[in-house]
């Protein structure tokens, strides 16, 4: 991942998908994501809800938690809160890029967020 000038290696694993099974869904039904993010020396938990509103459109909620191994960055966190959600809407963004057009972030954005 990069962010600005820096970057970070990250094992990303996907811990619960609703419903499995994502072919042919109605309209009324809520898929969710649970990932946990392990980079070096923190762990980060997302849970993604998308609900379709059935016009077209999909709602998009994205419930983030940050834990740190370092009492230096546990101490900076709080401090830290804009940045993260800064950094997760950027990273949505991206994503409905990729979505709704087909936006490749990494072979656009040389210097941008990752994807």
């Amino acid at each position: 991942m990069a962010s600005g000038k820096g970057t970070m290696e990250a094992q990303e694993r996907i811990t619960r998908r609703e419903p499995v099974q994502l072919e042919d869904l109605p309209a009324d039904v809520v898929v969710l994501y649970a990932r946990e993010l392990v980079p070096e020396g923190m762990w980060s938990s997302a849970r993604e809800h998308l609900h379709d509103l059935g016009d077209g459109t999909t709602h998009w909620v994205s419930e983030n938690e940050h834990r740190f191994d370092s009492r230096v960055m546990r101490l900076l966190a709080p401090l830290m809160r804009g940045a993260f959600r800064k950094q997760t809407l950027a990273h949505m963004e991206d994503f409905r890029a990729f979505a709704e057009h087909g936006t490749a972030v990494r072979e656009t954005d040389a210097g941008g967020h990752g994807a």
